[in-house]
Order: C-alpha cells, then structure tokens, then sequence
C-alpha cells in the first residue's frame, strides 16, 4: 500500500507530541536519547513525585522490587532482570548467551553471569513527565561473578549518551540492557603444511545496547503455546560482518510444543524452533534444539582440505509472556561457536560455528481491524535507539523522543491474506510487515534509512543499517 500523508495524518502528526506523552492506563513511560547520567554525575536523586492527576505508568515505587522481568534480547540473549527502586539497585542475570565474556574471544560467554549495579532515574527534564521519569532507570555500570569465576563488569560497554535503560509498566519491562564490545580475530590452524586463514573473524564492533524485552508474568506450561501464530524475526551473523536478515513465519503448535506449518504460509519450515519445544532446566522458559537459520550453514575454504561446512547446532529458547490477557511468546536464537584447542587440519571438522543469533516476536494469526492497536508504543530498536511509535488506523510514525518530532512515517495495509499479518510501506519505499498482541507490537522494514539509520556509536564502517527492526509496548491510546 502506497504510503501517503493525508489531512488527517498531518493533524495526528500535529498532535503527536501529546499522545505519545500523556499519561493514561499505560504500560510504559516513553523513553529519550540525549545524553544521561552516570553515578555521581547524576547528583543526588530520589523518586520524582507524581503530578497531580497523573495516573500511574508502572508500580508503586516500593512494589516496583517485587517483580522480576523475564525476556529476550536482540543479542540472542535470555535474561532475568529485578529492579529495586527503592534502594536503586538493578540485579541482572543471562540465562543464555552467544555474547563472549572478553573481547577478542569466542568462549566463555555471559551465560550464567550475575551482576549488581545502582539505578538512576534520567535527569530532570530528559522525559516529558514525572511520572516518566520515575519508571525509568538508566543501569549504570555493574559487576558480579561469571559461569568460569572470573569478575565480569559492564563499565567498558558503557555510554553515558546512550546508555542500557529500562522502562518499566504495568506487567513489561523494556529498553536496552548492557551492550558489550565483540571482535575475534578468528580461529587459527596450526600444524598444516601451508598456512590456512583464520577461521571466521569477527570485525570489531561496540554495542552501546542489546535492545530487551521482558515480561512480570511468564508461563510454564507449554499448552498455553498452542494455537497458529505470525512471527518476526530478526537475525545477525557476527562472523559474517554482522549480515542481518528479517523474516516472517506462520507457524501452529499443539499443546505438547510441537511446531507445524499451517496452510497457507509464507515459509516452508518453523523458523523458529528445530523441534517442540521443552522446559528448560532453570524451569522458566523452553528451548528448542538446532535451531534453523535464516541465513544459511556457515562454511569455509581451507585449500587444499577444500570447503568445510558447518550445520547448525544453536538452540532457540522461548520466554511465554503473558499480558493484557494475551499469551506472547518471544524467542531468541542463541548462537554457538566452539573451536578445539589447538585447531589442526585433522579436527577442524569438529569446530562449531553457529553464531547466527537474533530476536524474535510471535503475535497469535488473529485478524487485526484499523483502529484496534491504535496508540503510543515505546521501546527499543535495531538502530540500538529509544524510539516512540505512533499507530492511527492505517498509518504511522515514529517519533524521536528527545525532540517530539516525526520522523520514518509508514503505511498500513489491512488486507491480511493471513490474518493478523499488516503489510507495510513507509514513505521511501521500504515494505516491510507489522503484528501486535496484549499491548506489544513487532515491525520490521526493508531499509536503510529509517529513523536515520543505525545509531553511530553501534556501528562499524560495514554494518548493515538494513533491515529495520523494533518491538514497542503501549503507552497510551
């Protein structure tokens, strides 16, 4: 559908600053990117008040610390995070992880690693309103025990102008979590009889971010999962300079896990999952073993041993969030790499190179009709910014939060020729598609220049800015 900006659209745009920065039932306060502070650059900072007449964004200050937010992350990454906002402090723990502990390696990676930090709420004046500002905490650097002993902190990965911060709502939490800097100058063959390149280097490349989102209440009985679904993901290859690809999936479950392909769709295969999926050991999401690729086997060629192929081996794991009544399950695919030591010619069909990880949104094939997810949604991107989201009937808007103006506007088509699938097109050109559930809307867009693009700071030369990807939870209607 063509995207065009019509009378009405140019009043929503007009307005759009007060809907996206009101207050109502919400679920999240919208978020910024300008500069923040750190520590003591914060100055001395309690819970700002409640406006009179505000109503409340996210719990009550004390209660805030009694719910733990259990999500994905576009790193691939499962994680557990509980905020005190009373005492200020922040507990985070990956219970998955492809991202490596040091720069420069591949393994051991943040898996198992728990670490404790102070919060900060966004200085005086970065939100529009209070209330914003008190369910917004910026989590300052943090350390803690790793999975092989070690002390892991965060404080390298740290920007203080674009820094990890959560909005926290009613039953979500989103934003961005720790970002980390990851390079590998790749595997090397020793013992051969002519010197072989190294295997699969990764470019160096700092994360400001992971974009995150996580749920109060999760389910653990996989029944809930049945039933037909839409699925976005998105997904990178590190050891491929960061390729990323976006992709849309049909796919139904029956009630002990098990993946089909309903008729009709788009894709041939689940794209999400390798087999049913089972609970995890740590008893509060599932995973799936050898989880499919969207962007292929990762192969290799060694002359004279000739081109070495290496078939997927990562797991997907799946957080069943629930709320607002709906079942929502996201899923990331957690990439694997394991290269003996030392690497000879004779085993380097025993190495493992699966780094394909990524992110993605399953929203239940329920047709959606204009008008009905309609609202402000905030949250986190591929662009690794904070972005807003205008929804009014059959177009778009993201909003930049610092300055309340337009940016990428888009088109929504409700045709559906599958049901709760809304294609998109924004306004140069990019197609793209859009599903939404309980409050929670996924989109993805074939372009480069949404937004502007990715956000310098999470970028190298090469980086591909295209795909676009986001996923936004509701903050007014």
């Amino acid at each position: 559908m063509p995207y065009a900006i019509s009378k009405g659209f140019a009043l929503v745009l007009a307005t759009a600053p007060l809907v996206v920065a009101c207050g109502g039932n919400a679920d999240t306060p919208a978020p910024i990117n300008s500069p923040q502070c750190s520590g003591a650059s914060c100055g001395p900072q309690g819970a700002p008040a409640v406006g009179a007449g505000a109503a409340p964004l996210c719990p009550a200050t004390a209660a805030i610390v009694s719910s733990t937010y259990l999500g994905g992350a576009g790193s691939g990454e499962i994680v557990s995070l509980n905020i005190d906002a009373v005492n200020m402090t922040y507990t985070l723990k990956w219970l998955e992880s492809p991202i490596p502990l040091v720069t420069g390696t591949v393994t051991p990676t943040r898996k198992g690693t728990t670490i404790s930090g102070a919060v900060v709420h966004p200085p005086a004046g970065a939100l529009p309103t209070a209330e914003q500002t008190r369910c917004a905490f910026v989590l300052t650097p943090g350390g803690g025990v790793a999975s092989d002993g070690s002390i892991y902190t965060t404080a390298a990965a740290f920007n203080q102008a674009n820094p990890p911060t959560i909005f926290v709502g009613q039953g979500v939490a989103g934003g961005g979590i720790p970002g980390a800097t990851v390079q590998y100058s790749g595997a090397t063959v020793v013992g051969a009889p002519v010197q072989l390149p190294a295997l699969f280097p990764v470019p160096n490349r700092h994360f400001d971010f992971y974009p995150f989102i996580g749920f109060s209440t999760v389910s653990t009985n996989i029944s809930d999962l049945k039933g037909t679904y839409n699925a976005l993901l998105y997904h990178t290859v590190p050891s491929n300079n960061y390729s990323t690809t976006t992709t849309m999936a049909q796919e139904s479950f029956d009630a002990a896990g098990n993946c089909s392909v309903p008729v009709p769709a788009s894709n041939a295969t689940c794209q999400t999952t390798g087999g049913a999926w089972t609970a995890n050991a740590n008893g509060s999401y599932f995973t799936s073993a050898v989880a499919p690729q969207v962007q292929g086997n990762r192969s290799v060629a060694l002359p004279p041993l000739g081109t070495i192929t290496y078939p997927a081996v990562a797991n997907a794991n799946m957080v069943l969030g629930k709320i607002n009544g709906a079942t929502v399950p996201i899923v990331v695919r957690t990439g694997q790499v394991f290269v003996p030591s030392p690497l000879t010619p004779l085993n380097t069909n025993a190495a493992q190179v699966d780094d394909e990880s990524g992110l993605s949104m399953l929203a239940a094939n329920t047709a959606l009709t204009s008008g009905a997810f309609d609202g402000g949604y905030v949250g986190a991107d591929s662009n690794f910014r904070y972005t807003a989201t205008l929804l009014q009937g059959p177009v778009g808007s993201f909003i930049n939060p610092s300055t309340q103006a337009s940016e990428t506007g888009f088109g929504m088509s409700y045709a559906q020729q599958l049901p709760g699938l809304i294609g998109v097109q924004d306004q140069n050109g990019g197609q793209g598609a859009l599903i939404a559930a309980g409050g929670l809307y996924g989109i993805f867009i074939q372009g480069s220049t949404v937004n502007g693009g990715l956000t310098s700071t999470s970028a190298n030369a090469n980086t591909p800015a295209s795909p676009y990807f986001g996923i936004g939870a509701l903050l007014s209607k």
